[in-house]
């Protein structure tokens, strides 16, 4: 239930509201700006949850008339809008350690707040782990987002938890606000990768390198299929890849015999990298007969001319 994109959504959803009552309740009783600043933190990763869980439905509807891609980019958006928030909470967490590092306010049982930031721990670490299987299985940016934003969670719970460990065993309560600055500036950082990544995919940044080296793989398995392929583009529309490219075909080759060779490669690739949506433009081959090379991969193809010449083999693979 919970490996579905939208199953590890509601479950992180369910996470952030158990967290926030927590480390919210906690935070009151004991008087703990740097509890109190990861409550804030998991409040946004509560609304950033409702964000992603959102985007994840509306991203899975099929293609339409006005949305011939389908819906992807909506995980994309999805990112901008909790990077937003991320760095809301940021700014308010600084806000206030600053003004309980002016007025030097005391914490209270420091010990219930040690208990509560070894759950929050805990339940980060789990969470972190199982929302990062899913995003790389479903290829989900929404789900990558609330990964990294979990991480982020558990070094700041973490470091909620060193502070308070050192404010029980020393009489330095100032590391309470100190700590919550902490909080403030790792969950800053987050939300600029959160951002970074997202603003990448609605830019329509190429496809990571390793990731084209599948389709290139899949284009250069057989030469003697066309002559040469060029013009090769890449980018992600939420969790659909998208991949367009030319391919060079003999003047001769009949025009169901292309069809299904561009059938068999864009089967290739979808079975390399799933979840792949790949256009091949087909052109013929503008060599001229004379000048035809015995030595061209296609030479032997009865699709081709088969007249030697000293045309130089590279020109037929200057866009490889």
């Amino acid at each position: 239930m919970f490996n579905t994109v939208r199953g590890a959504a509601s479950l992180s959803l369910l996470a952030n509201v158990i967290l926030v009552v927590l480390k919210l309740g906690v935070g009151l009783a004991i008087g703990s700006i740097s509890v109190l600043s990861d409550a804030l933190d998991s409040g946004i990763d509560l609304i950033g949850a409702l964000v992603a869980l959102a985007a994840v439905t509306l991203a899975s509807r099929p293609a339409d008339r006005e949305h011939p891609y389908g819906h992807g980019k909506i995980e994309s958006v999805s990112g901008i809008v909790e990077a937003g928030l991320i760095t809301i909470g940021a700014g308010l967490i600084t806000f206030e350690a600053i003004r309980r590092l002016v007025q030097d306010t005391d914490v209270g049982s420091v010990s219930l707040g040690i208990l509560a930031m070894s759950i929050s721990t805990a339940i980060n670490i789990g969470l972190s782990f199982h929302l990062r299987r899913v995003a790389r299985a479903t290829n989900s940016p929404a789900l990558a987002a609330a990964a990294w934003h979990r991480t982020s969670d558990i070094l700041t719970s973490a470091g909620v938890l060193v502070g308070l460990i050192l404010i029980q065993t020393t009489p330095w309560d100032f590391l309470d606000p100190v700590a919550a600055l902490g909080v403030a500036a790792v969950i800053a950082i987050t939300g600029f990768r959160v951002f970074w990544r997202a603003l990448h995919e609605l830019l329509d940044v190429r496809l990571p390198e390793e990731e084209e080296a599948k389709v290139r793989t899949v284009l250069d398995r057989d030469p003697k299929r066309f002559v040469e392929y060029h013009s090769l583009r890449t980018r992600r529309s939420g969790r659909l890849r998208v991949v367009d490219l030319h391919i060079v075909v003999p003047r001769t080759m009949t025009v169901a015999k292309a069809h299904e060779l561009t059938d068999e490669i864009e089967v290739e690739i979808e079975q390399a990298l799933p979840n792949t949506l790949t256009t091949i433009h087909v052109e013929p081959c503008d060599i001229p007969e004379a000048e035809c090379d015995a030595q061209c991969p296609l030479a032997e193809s009865p699709h081709c001319y088969q007249v030697a010449a000293n045309r130089p083999r590279n020109a037929y693979h200057t866009h490889r």
